[in-house]
């Protein structure tokens, strides 16, 4: 009897857990009214594509296990789609996002509903649109909190603050296309420029603070293309996650985010009563090329009772420092046992060793091309330049058996090796290895696999940093070094124990990284360079999850309003028959 009374009060204690999971989620719902705008973030008037009117757009709020329903109707003058930065997506690689790979665009005048749920995450992300150079003034915070009832793994702060660093250009986002890319004219911090801009001396980001209280710095880079450097004068903070994955408390004055990144950050107000700036600058990697100069962005930390005294200001890293950039991005480590927790797989089933840089492509006839040895700039993964497909989605084609549209043939290891990180012109088989083959390639993964990726940077062209962004999974940061990765040596230094896990991660300049992930979500999903002046070039591959062994595990069918890009009714209207759109 003791044994059945046991097993009775086990039993309602799971059925009381499940149901309060269960209660705590909740459908949250948004409407995401795209359209084109008139703003003044400096000396000018701009129209740029907004959501509901507003740069940066609105902050969605969810809790994990919830639902997110986003809206999204489309009244600008642009083709758009949303990415959801970081969200699994599990089982809904629908919702994705990605322009051409997932989904066809939202064409003006349409709309779109999004829909999918958010689990085992916490902590800030972003969405942002996925069509090249959108993303400059279409994105916005994704904050994920622990579900109601369930603390975080540090103490509760005083107040959450979002923190979204952004990229400003004087100009129509159409002329962003140009390649090269053309340099920014400001940098913002929640949409405003601050008082180093002309035009801009009294909008500044004001956060204020009690002292002795304990801040949330929800930290996102949205800029378009630069990593940024963050600093606030006279505090130290402790970063507390990562990409949305927590991390063992880390105490800094200093750090780097790449585009895509996000970083939680604990800020203890325990200065003198006063005020303090806070600011960014551009971490320019690129080896060999001149530092420009360029003013810090800056906010401003008030203290309750502060006077009108002159703000402390922080003391800058230089813009090339890249020491300090890798400090900061190589001693994160996990928080191990914490929520959403899980250990680094040890078996290995895919081993792939990915070269990753910029080559050329040839200059048209009849054409001036300003890059090196008169070409234009190409991307270079393997030495395959990605070419975006036009006429249907790659999750289509895939889907619908529609051959023609990409090939599944991306190599685990360059053509050929070289000397990495110090490439010099001497022949002609130098001379075609900067000229990367055009091509959709994608590489076809068994589903619960485990991948591991050697992300090596070249200097064909010159070393410069690539924040590599996967989407559909986290991956463990297994290890950083500089130079060419050596098999032997350097794989005694990865850390299987509590490495960082990201979505999105820093390539050091002339250096590598050690990625490590389990493919369990079916449906294709890209990885690219997060510089959107990189998308062009094609710094980019994906990679396709086949189906489990269940339907759980399978590639669900596609929303019945998915966009489109043909009506050809071979497609629709006969799925899964064999369709050839090479032609």
């Amino acid at each position: 009897m003791p044994r059945l009374h046991h097993y009775l009060r086990n039993q309602v204690f799971l059925v009381f857990f499940l149901f309060s999971s269960i209660a705590s989620a909740a459908t949250v719902e948004h409407v995401f009214q795209v359209k084109d705008v008139m703003v003044k973030p400096l000396c000018k008037e701009q129209m740029i594509p907004a959501v509901n009117g507003n740069l940066p757009g609105p902050t969605i709020n969810v809790r994990e296990g919830d639902t997110l329903v986003v809206h999204v109707i489309n009244n600008s003058t642009y083709n758009v789609t949303i990415h959801w930065h970081g969200v699994f997506q599990l089982k809904s690689v629908w919702m994705d996002g990605a322009n051409m790979i997932t989904q066809c665009p939202i064409q003006p005048s349409y709309n779109f509903t999004y829909q999918f749920d958010i689990t085992g995450q916490e902590g800030t992300l972003l969405w942002h649109a996925h069509v090249v150079n959108l993303r400059a003034t279409l994105h916005g915070a994704l904050l994920i909190r622990p579900r109601s009832g369930r603390p975080y793994p540090f103490p509760k702060p005083y107040e959450e603050v979002p923190l979204i660093f952004q990229q400003w250009w004087d100009t129509d986002v159409r002329l962003l296309e140009i390649r090269p890319a053309p340099v920014s004219d400001a940098y913002l911090m929640n949409g405003l420029a601050g008082d180093s801009y002309p035009c801009s001396k009294n909008r500044m980001f004001n956060l204020k603070v009690v002292q002795g209280k304990t801040y949330l710095l929800r930290i996102i880079n949205a800029a378009l293309n630069t990593h940024l450097f963050f600093k606030i004068a006279n505090h130290n903070v402790t970063v507390v996650a990562v990409d949305a994955v927590y991390t063992t408390p880390y105490l800094t004055d200093v750090m780097i985010l790449t585009p895509g990144q996000t970083v939680d950050a604990l800020l203890t107000a325990d200065q003198p009563i006063g005020k303090y700036y806070m600011a960014t600058i551009p971490y320019i990697s690129a080896i060999g090329i001149p530092t420009p100069d360029t003013n810090p962005t800056r906010g401003l930390i008030v203290y309750e009772g502060a006077t009108s005294s002159s703000p402390v200001k922080p003391l800058m890293p230089a813009p090339n420092d890249i020491p300090t950039a890798h400090r900061f991005s190589s001693n994160i480590t996990s928080l191990v046992g914490g929520p959403h927790w899980t250990p680094v797989p040890r078996h290995i089933d895919e081993k792939m060793f990915i070269t990753m840089g910029l080559g050329l492509d040839p200059c048209p006839s009849n054409t001036k091309c300003i890059g090196p040895l008169g070409q234009r700039y190409a991307g270079s993964l393997n030495n395959r330049t990605f070419m975006i497909p036009e006429r249907i989605s790659m999750q289509e084609a895939y889907f619908y058996n529609i051959t023609g549209v990409y090939t599944d043939d991306f190599p685990n290891q360059p053509p050929v090796k070289f000397d990495y990180t110090r490439f010099e012109q001497r022949t002609n088989s130098d001379f075609k290895m900067m000229f990367p083959e055009r091509k959709t390639s994608v590489k076809t993964i068994r589903c619960n696999s485990t991948v591991e990726i050697v992300l090596q940077n070249t200097a064909i062209l010159t070393r410069e940093s690539h924040p590599m962004h996967l989407h559909g999974f986290n991956f463990y940061v297994l290890g950083y070094g500089f130079g060419n990765y050596d098999p032997v040596r350097d794989a005694r230094k990865l850390n299987l124990f509590n490495p960082q896990m990201r979505n999105t991660v820093g390539v050091p300049p002339g250096g590598w990284v050690v990625l490590r992930f389990i493919a369990n979500n079916p449906g294709i999903w890209l990885f690219h360079c997060h510089m959107d002046a990189h998308l062009p070039y094609g710094i980019m591959m994906a990679f396709i999850v086949q189906n489990g062994p269940t339907p759980e595990t399978s590639l669900p069918s596609p929303p019945s309003n998915l966009p489109q890009c043909t009506r050809d009714p071979r497609i629709y209207d006969s799925p899964m028959t064999n369709v050839d759109l090479s032609y």
